[in-house]
């Protein structure tokens, strides 16, 4: 007998052998396992694939996932890496455990983690439904929208009315700006489930950002109706900048801080949203009192070192001198299609946006988070994650690379763009810190810096209680810092691409909008158009704390409304220094 013929036979008394042993003991998760196993040595993927499935089915009755899952359930972190590494030495294969890693890698902010993890669950198993709707949802937060948008269908054609599938792709089509079908969606959802006052507030934020105000008060109240205590929907009413509340559910939300079982999540949402109806009532001590007690607890989520902040941006100016972009003039995509509006926020880029998507050669998106994956991918090039290291691969970067990561940024960027206009905004304001990235890959982009009186700005920056993504923001004095960290970085761009970037302050364009509109359309090289000037009529859909705001005619009750709170605001000022005396020639 051949050595080919001898394996053969031995792979098949085996695979009899775990047949039987399954059989004999149908509910040992592990039996399926290496059954599954065998099976894919064998050559066989469908029969692997479907038995990978009865592992998971029985994967209840194995000790060591229970003991892994117990610890994830309480957030245990070290101790279910530990647990569900060691298993997996054992048992590479087991795609539950897999799964469950993934999990704890996205809880560490590790998506690109999760998502290698979940692409080898699916290898083995790919009819496993957790482990794909899981995919969809990691590859949602790493702003991968097509492709989970892909699985959830995948998943929808098997299961046309899972709920968590739906209200998953009704989240990514927000993202998308595809709001009216979302909209569909969570209305359908909340049809068949009418109690699910978290889907209430979803569908509350699409309307908002789609421009059915009154629609969304009306979600945002009956999520209130189902869970009184349910902060958010609180501080949504206030969000909306336009909501005033009455007495009564003033009286409501006081009743709920002066309990002692609220939890911190809760309690902060209605801190925030208390603080915008006292402010709306002129009270404005008691108001800055429930503001600064809304941060403290926000604060304590989210921790912020503003020295990591200013050592990183110093480290950004120190890189990009004029000798770097002059070794690499020329390089990058040519295509001129974005307009770039950075700055801090609460800074009139939302107003700006309005502006110019009222332009018909211009379509507004939302504030695009491309750019910072094509960051992410540059600190996988460079092999850690500290965050200058995207500068150091980008400085290593040929020009041929500069202009394929120009491409990259369009492309992943198109699912955005819905009206075959030649010019798009990407309103991210962070994008300031990337000035330099932006200018090596995309030479002809526009980059607009939106900037207002700092303390005006930075205070309506700590009123502002933010999904994600601004942590600098709940402190006074790291607000101050912050602000003087980014004009310092803005002013070095001044310094070494001199007119590369244009300056709109907020209090000149209240105070002249049309001198200053016109200024705006000549830098981005398009014909003045009296429809800038009537932007409060443009119905887009508005992803911001602005939204209402814009949908207005100019405002501008927000140019010194911060005075009202000037008593408290010494923290700030130190923090700023020189630099709100000297506005607007810092």
């Amino acid at each position: 007998m051949s050595v080919a013929a001898r394996e053969h036979e031995s792979i098949g008394a085996g695979l009899v052998r775990l047949r039987h042993d399954a059989a004999a003991d149908p509910v040992q998760p592990q039996i399926w396992r290496r059954l599954a196993d065998a099976l894919d040595a064998a050559g066989d993927r469908i029969g692997a694939a479907a038995t990978y499935l009865q592992h998971v089915e029985h994967a209840a009755a194995d000790p060591a996932l229970m003991r892994a899952a117990t610890a994830l359930h309480a957030n245990d972190i070290p101790v279910a890496e530990r647990l569900l590494k060691s298993h997996l030495k054992q048992a590479p294969t087991d795609v539950v455990a897999i799964r469950m890693l993934a999990e704890l890698a996205v809880r560490l902010d590790r998506c690109e983690d999760a998502q290698r993890l979940l692409e080898r669950c699916l290898e083995l198993a790919p009819d496993f439904r957790e482990a794909r709707h899981h995919y969809a949802l990691v590859l949602h937060r790493l702003n991968e929208p097509a492709a989970a948008l892909a699985e959830l269908d995948r998943l929808l054609l098997e299961a046309p009315g899972d709920p968590g599938v739906r209200n998953l792709k009704a989240a990514v089509l927000c993202r998308t700006g595809d709001y009216e079908p979302a909209i569909a969606i969570y209305t359908q959802l909340l049809e068949e489930h009418p109690a699910q006052a978290q889907v209430w507030l979803s569908l509350g934020h699409a309307l908002k950002t789609a421009g059915h105000t009154e629609r969304a008060i009306a979600a945002y109240q009956h999520c209130i109706e189902l869970d009184a205590d349910f902060g958010e929907a609180w501080w949504s009413l206030a969000n909306l900048k336009t909501f005033r509340f009455d007495n009564a559910q003033v009286d409501t939300m006081r009743n709920a801080l002066a309990r002692t079982d609220l939890a911190d999540e809760h309690r902060l949402h209605f801190e925030f949203a208390l603080a915008k109806a006292l402010e709306d009532r002129a009270a404005y001590a008691d108001s800055f009192d429930h503001y600064a007690r809304g941060n403290a607890l926000r604060r304590k989520l989210v921790p912020y070192s503003a020295d990591d902040t200013t050592a990183r941006l110093r480290r950004t100016r120190e890189t990009y001198t004029e000798d770097f972009f002059r070794e690499r003039a020329g390089a990058g995509c040519t295509a001129p299609d974005p307009i770039f509006i950075v700055g801090l926020p609460r800074a009139g880029s939302t107003l700006i946006e309005q502006i110019l998507s009222s332009h018909p050669q211009v379509e507004g998106t939302m504030e695009l988070p491309e750019l910072v994956s094509l960051t992410r991918a540059l600190r996988e090039r460079a092999g850690h994650r500290a965050p200058g290291a995207y500068h150091e691969a980008l400085a290593q970067c040929t020009r041929e690379e500069l202009r394929e990561l120009g491409e990259a940024y369009l492309a992943a960027t198109r699912i955005h763009r819905k009206l075959d206009r030649p010019f798009f905004i990407d309103k991210m304001p962070n994008n300031f810190a990337h000035v330099g990235l932006i200018h090596l890959i995309l030479p002809n982009a526009k980059i607009i810096d939106a900037r207002r009186h700092p303390l005006a700005c930075c205070f309506s920056g700590f009123k502002q209680h933010f999904a994600r993504g601004q942590n600098f923001s709940y402190g006074l004095e790291d607000l101050g810092r912050y602000w003087r960290d980014y004009a310092e970085l803005m002013a070095h761009f001044d310094a070494v691409l001199p007119g590369r970037v244009h300056r709109v302050h907020y209090e000149a364009m209240v105070a002249d909008t049309e001198a200053q509109v016109r200024q705006l359309l000549d830098y981005c090289g398009l014909p003045f158009e009296e429809t800038c000037l009537r932007f409060f009529e443009n119905e887009r859909p508005v992803r911001t704390a602005s939204s209402e705001q814009v949908r207005q005619p100019i405002y501008r009750d927000g140019v010194e409304h911060w005075r009202h709170f000037d008593p408290w605001l010494d923290p700030l000022k130190a923090a700023l220094g020189p630099l709100f005396e000297s506005y607007p020639y810092a």
